[in-house]
């Protein structure tokens, strides 16, 4: 019966030994499944870039340092773990569903873009119209045979006309009346009636 007990202790010391670290193992476990892994900071070391020179050829600039000289491959932790803090909140859009696309209000037209009725094609266009007749009526004379003149100004120019008159080789006095003069302008035959100009 002694040695049943001592057999008995043992066997159960070493089931306790054994509970203890399945314990251990048990509680290990849940830690590390429970807890999210937290990213460690990694620490890199980039050798910085040996400038490369290069002989120029015969005729070729040459080149006072390189480009890789100023760079820096240096990863800067510290300004990665804040952009890492941060959360993007948005407008509350899900960019994944086309039902959650913000309504456009489109404004109502002021006025039809296409005029109602029917479209009347435009005139077609003649000839242009002659140019004016460069010549002033400011009055008139009468001789004495009762032949009615007319002062015409062309510029600074004055002439005194009587009626079949050709005035700066170009114009033909017509019919002169107390208010208005006919003038034919002989390069064109265009004949206008001039008014009599009241200062």
């Amino acid at each position: 019966m002694m040695k049943m007990g001592a057999e008995d202790k043992k066997k159960l010391g070493i089931l306790a030994i054994v509970g203890v670290f399945a314990l251990g193992a048990i509680v290990y476990m849940y830690s590390e499944l429970s807890t999210p892994d937290v990213a460690r900071p990694v620490t890199t070391t980039v050798a910085a870039p040996v400038p490369v020179r290069v002989q120029p050829k015969a005729g070729e600039a040459r080149n006072v340092g390189t480009a890789a000289t100023h760079l820096d491959p240096t990863l800067h932790m510290k300004a990665m773990l804040v952009t890492e803090a941060l959360v993007y909140t948005g407008s509350g859009r899900n960019i994944f569903s086309a039902n959650s696309v913000p309504t456009v209000v489109i404004p109502k037209a002021i006025a039809p873009a296409r005029p109602k009725g029917p479209v009347v094609p435009a005139a077609p266009l003649g000839p242009p119209p002659p140019p004016p007749i460069d010549l002033k009526f400011f009055g008139t004379a009468t001789s004495a045979q009762g032949v009615r003149r007319a002062f015409l100004l062309h510029g600074e120019d004055v002439f005194l006309a009587s009626p079949g008159d050709i005035v700066q080789r170009r114009y033909k006095v017509g019919t002169i009346s107390a208010n208005s003069i006919v003038i034919e302008d002989l390069t064109d035959n265009n004949t206008q009636t001039l008014p009599l100009i009241v200062h």
